[in-house]
């Protein structure tokens, strides 16, 4: 795929069609996310609106006019102390999953975070999802914990690593 015309900015809620779309591509895998349904437009729309584009941004890469991946950063642990530090969540259409969005979507959050006053990003990754260690880890992420076993996905105990950058 080539990335020479993309963009990347703020989601706007006519994105959420599409970001929700996208998300809802990763759950029948069980490697992704832990929901086990879909999501609806209207499940997310408070999620969405919790984003904004000085503190938590939303972002949505676009590729000919079209959402090809999206990153999310959220507050860690809701507390004031905790404002230096973020959660981040990258997704990709499965049209270009391993054709770098990933990738671009994580240079721009790095570049951004000292304007967004972000110190340290965490993320929260299944041990069994390799793609998604392997994007954090060549970026510099290191595993900061586990969380042996904590989902049950068709029977199946999962572990939780913790994964985080300090900046």
């Amino acid at each position: 795929m080539e990335w020479q015309q993309y963009v990347i900015e703020d989601a706007v809620l006519g994105d959420l069609a599409a970001i929700v779309e996208i998300y809802n591509s990763t759950i029948a895998g069980r490697v992704v996310t832990a929901d086990l349904e879909p999501v609806s437009v209207q499940d997310r729309e408070e999620w969405f609106h919790d984003h904004n584009s000085h503190h938590r941004p939303l972002w949505v890469l676009k590729n000919d006019g079209e959402i090809a991946a999206w990153l999310s950063f959220q507050s860690f642990y809701g507390r004031p102390a905790y404002n230096g530090t973020a959660e981040i969540s990258i997704y990709v259409n499965e049209k270009v999953r391993g054709s770098g969005a990933g990738s671009i979507l994580l240079t721009k959050a790095l570049e951004e975070c000292s304007r967004l006053g972000i110190k340290n990003l965490v993320g929260f990754v299944f041990g069994h999802n390799e793609p998604s260690l392997g994007l954090l880890q060549k970026f510099g992420f290191t595993r900061w914990g586990l969380l042996p076993g904590v989902a049950v996905m068709d029977g199946i105990e999962r572990d939780l690593v913790i994964i985080g950058l300090k900046l």
